[in-house]
C-alpha cells in the first residue's frame, strides 16, 4: 500500500474512467483523496455525471503518469459510504472545501475502491509493480 500512496501522492491529478449510462467509455480527471482504514478514499458530489455513472456501474479504472514516464493503473468497485471522518479528511484539502464547505454537505460524498489492483509500470524494462 505504501509504494501506491506515494504515487498517488506525488501525481495528485489522476484520471478516473467509468462505464457511462449510455454505455460508453468516460474519462475525467480527479483527485486521490487519502487512505483511512486502510482504504484508498476519493470524492465526489452526487449532482454529478460521474456519480450518477458509478452509481449504475460501481466498477471504474483510475490512471496517471508521472513526469519520469512511470504510471499506475488501478481499478476497483466504487462503494460509497457516509464516513465523517473520511469527509473531515478530504474537506481539509482546499479545493474541496472551496466546492462544498463543510464536510456536512448534503451534495459532497466520499467513495473508497473495494478490493483495488493493478500495477506500477516503466519503461526501464523491469516487471511492473503488481498489486
Amino acid at each position: 500500500m505504501k509504494k501506491i500512496l506515494e504515487f498517488l501522492r506525488e501525481n495528485p491529478v489522476q484520471y478516473l474512467a467509468t462505464v457511462g449510462r449510455d454505455k460508453k467509455a468516460k474519462c475525467r480527471p480527479f483527485m486521490f483523496a487519502g487512505e483511512m482504514e486502510g482504504r484508498l478514499w476519493f470524492c465526489t458530489n452526487n449532482q454529478k455525471e460521474v456519480y450518477k455513472d458509478m452509481q449504475e456501474n460501481p466498477y471504474v479504472e483510475i490512471s496517471v503518469s508521472s513526469p519520469s514516464y512511470a504510471w499506475i493503473r488501478l481499478n476497483g468497485k466504487a462503494v460509497f459510504e457516509n464516513n465523517m471522518a473520511v469527509k473531515e479528511m478530504c474537506i481539509a484539502n482546499p479545493i474541496v472545501k472551496s466546492q462544498y464547505q463543510t464536510a456536512e454537505n448534503p451534495i459532497f460524498q466520499v467513495f473508497y475502491l473495494e478490493n483495488p489492483h493493478g500495477l506500477i509500470a516503466d519503461f526501464s524494462g523491469k516487471p511492473p509493480y503488481e498489486f
